[in-house]
């Protein structure tokens, strides 16, 4: 399992499930000179003092997630787990759209073996937030551990149960081989971490860090490339009546224009373009638009229920703006796989997130037929 974190010059504290490895997002923008001072506080180890200095900025701005996210974290590194969950508790109900408390209180409640729980949250992050790859892994984690449990007592029942005892050694070996050594995120704290961070499961947890606040202009699409186009003349034969009838009228027709991989990737970046500008603008019908009649709803809801949850989600007072870059193109026919960062900005939270979008052709549009964290 990976807990969610909020500074990248942190080294990241792994979390331990016996045995299960716990996984590490990156989502909070840090906006304020107090919080980077915070930071360097942990980093040297001083959690008492970036404690005091936390409890300070809360002072100030009660309301602020951000600060009290990362009060989450110092109260985790400091071995205090009943008071982290209290914060992170606090943050799911004043900000029940935010994943990542869910998440963390998950890594919180595996550490102390209550499994039960830690699902409960993951489900509660997940469907806050149906694409965030970590929290499903992290659920596949606690499934594991349940799966682990139950085989256990029912050896307990039936020691003599051979295929009982064949799923147990399955589901121990899975557990064992999912833990690898921890892995630091990048000392500069202009690029967010981005990838997941797989850590060592004899240690306690440490939670990670958060991106800058991103830039919120759409990223500038480069003019689209002329087609290619084939002569237009009719080929010329030497003795046209021999030609069978449907040959002279194909080749009398002028050729279609062919699109080169260039042009069609402009226009699938339109298509993305268009789409983060609609959610930028608040303007859900053409957000919605922007979708294929299959697209793959999040763990296979009704349309309608997703487009509702999309409504009241994006449909909230306050500036939004959402942006892109480095936006990579991979075609295959009708389809386009598209990898990009994306930069979430609203009066609550500030992302940056890298997200995997399926584009399909129909109709002459691009439209998402699938979409992903990651």
């Amino acid at each position: 399992m990976r807990p969610s974190s909020s500074t990248p010059s942190l080294a990241r504290l792994p979390a331990l499930i016996i045995g299960l490895a716990l996984s590490v997002s990156v989502s909070f923008a840090i906006a304020a000179d107090t919080l980077p001072d915070i930071q360097r506080l942990m980093k040297q180890g001083q959690m008492p003092q970036a404690l005091e200095k936390v409890d300070a900025y809360i002072s100030t701005k009660p309301k602020d997630a951000q600060g009290r996210f990362l009060k989450g974290l110092i109260l985790t590194e400091m071995a205090r787990p009943a008071d982290a969950i209290a914060v992170f508790t606090k943050l799911t109900e004043d900000y029940p759209e935010l994943p990542e408390p869910y998440n963390n209180l998950a890594v919180l409640y595996a550490q102390q073996k209550q499994y039960d729980k830690a699902r409960t949250a993951l489900e509660m992050a997940i469907r806050t937030h149906p694409s965030y790859s970590i929290a499903h892994e992290n659920l596949g984690d606690v499934y594991a551990k349940l799966a682990s449990q139950a085989y256990d007592k029912a050896l307990q029942l039936d020691s003599s149960n051979s295929v009982t005892q064949s799923k147990l050694s399955l589901i121990r070996e899975l557990i064992s081989t999912s833990t690898k050594p921890g892995v630091k995120p990048s000392a500069t704290t202009t690029k967010p971490a981005t990838e997941p961070v797989k850590v060592a499961a004899a240690e306690p947890a440490k939670p990670a860090a958060a991106p800058q606040p991103p830039a919120v202009i759409v990223a500038p699409v480069a003019p689209p490339a002329k087609p290619v186009e084939k002569a237009t003349e009719p080929a010329k034969l030497e003795k046209p009546a021999e030609k069978p009838p449907e040959t002279k009228a194909a080749s009398s027709a002028p050729a279609k224009p062919v699109a080169t991989d260039s042009a069609v990737q402009d226009e699938v970046t339109k298509s993305l373009q268009g789409w983060a500008s609609a959610w930028s603008r608040k303007d859900v019908k053409g957000y919605l638009s922007h979708y294929a009649s299959d697209f793959q709803t999040p763990n296979g809801m009704p349309r309608k229920t997703w487009e509702a949850e999309r409504t009241q989600r994006i449909d909230k007072p306050g500036k939004l703006q959402v942006s892109i870059d480095e936006v990579r193109i991979s075609l295959a026919g009708d389809k386009a796989t598209v990898k990009f960062r994306q930069h979430y900005n609203s009066a609550s939270l500030k992302t940056t997130a890298s997200k995997t979008v399926v584009f399909v052709r129909s109709g002459g549009k691009w439209l998402i037929q699938q979409e992903r964290v990651g």
